[in-house]
């Protein structure tokens, strides 16, 4: 039996990996409110930028799922967006992962992250949100290196998802048409495909993979359609 650590459980895609995390793993939550799931998890109301994080023993894998979808052209946003854009998607991994990686070291595990595939291809008014996600590649690559062999460290690089997060984006028939018609695969992603993928890396299915930034993306990364 394993013990998770989610962050950002009661979002689209945290949500999802509660939902597929296997029966009889233990979870603890940490998010600002509870998860709307069908499971018994350990759930802490915690901002994870401000508050104090509590003691956890235990935990063999750490999922960081807070993001952010701030997209304005550069003259319309402020040096307060890079920031907080920042302080959402690096800082606040750093400060769980220094709180729980000794635990994680002395019991070995995994450590999943949440990037974007605008960290891979120039996407116009992404700059604020990609630079931000590009630290959060970089960060788990280096800590890839620096906690093995113990600790495996990967980060999944979506692009457009169906979450609350992105409603704005697909706000209208025309706006996911219009997503949709941008990938070679014609379609956008269901929170599902990625939690998918996050619970298979911090399974003992992935214990060959870490230092790796994998994209689900329907192509839209790699393939020009």
């Amino acid at each position: 039996m394993s013990k998770h650590l989610i962050i950002g459980g009661s979002g689209g895609i945290g949500k999802a990996i509660i939902n597929q995390l296997p029966e009889g793993d233990e979870i603890v939550n940490f998010s600002r409110s509870r998860p709307a799931v069908n499971r018994q998890i350990e759930h802490h109301e915690i901002d994870v930028l401000n508050d104090d994080l509590p003691e956890l023993e235990g935990i063999s894998s750490i999922i960081y799922c807070p993001g952010s979808i701030n997209l304005k052209p550069i003259n319309s946003l402020k040096i307060e967006d890079f920031q907080n854009d920042f302080n959402v998607n690096v800082i606040g991994a750093v400060r769980v992962i220094k709180a729980y990686h000794r635990d994680l070291k002395r019991n070995g595990g995994s450590i999943v992250t949440f990037s974007t595939v605008a960290s891979k291809i120039g996407m116009p008014f992404h700059s604020s949100v990609a630079a931000a996600k590009s630290g959060v590649e970089g960060l788990s690559k280096s800590l890839a290196a620096e906690l093995a062999p113990k600790v495996r460290v990967n980060c999944i690089a979506p692009t457009v998802t169906d979450t609350p997060l992105a409603e704005h984006l697909l706000r209208n028939e025309k706006s996911q048409e219009s997503t949709k018609d941008r990938h070679p695969l014609k379609r956008y992603l269901q929170p599902e495909e990625i939690a998918s993928m996050a619970v298979y890396l911090v399974s003992d299915n992935a214990k060959g993979i870490t230092g790796q930034v994998i994209g689900i993306d329907a192509g839209i990364g790699s393939v020009k359609s």
